[in-house]
């Protein structure tokens, strides 16, 4: 089961490499002061939950990935052939559109084989994203 565990913990951490990188894009794209002040605290969040999924690896005697792998090539090349857009609004329902798309892997990986300790931090990380959904709508009105 542990290794198990440390794959689907690694898959959930790849997802947060991804969302980091396309945090970044939206960052930089962003001009309107407040949303890329929010974007960035997304985005901090995000890098926390990666070093705790990390850290969580560690400890069950795993190696953490240290990157967002093809699935996040892929995703960036996907995002590049969408143009650069500087339009906020574009860009929150973009990071929207990524947070649901990374609550729904993570959800998945809550139903796998995990242990109490590594559901539980999955379930904390989901509170966090769901919240980030939240917040992102709020901008948008």
């Amino acid at each position: 089961m542990e290794n198990t565990v440390v794959r689907e913990l690694n898959a959930l951490l790849k997802g947060n490499y991804m969302a980091i990188h396309g945090y970044e894009k939206f960052i930089q794209n962003a001009k309107d002061p407040g949303a890329k002040s929010q974007l960035q605290r997304i985005q901090r969040e995000h890098k926390q939950n990666a070093a705790l999924i990390a850290e969580r690896i560690q400890n069950l005697g795993g190696i953490p990935e240290n990157g967002s792998g093809l699935m996040g090539t892929m995703g960036e090349l996907m995002n590049s052939l969408k143009g650069v857009s500087h339009n906020t609004e574009f860009i929150i329902k973009d990071a929207l559109e990524s947070e649901d798309k990374g609550i729904k892997m993570a959800e998945e990986i809550v139903r796998g084989d995990l242990d109490p300790e590594s559901r539980k931090l999955v379930e904390d990380i989901l509170d966090v994203n769901r919240q980030h959904v939240s917040q992102l709508d709020k901008l948008l009105q």
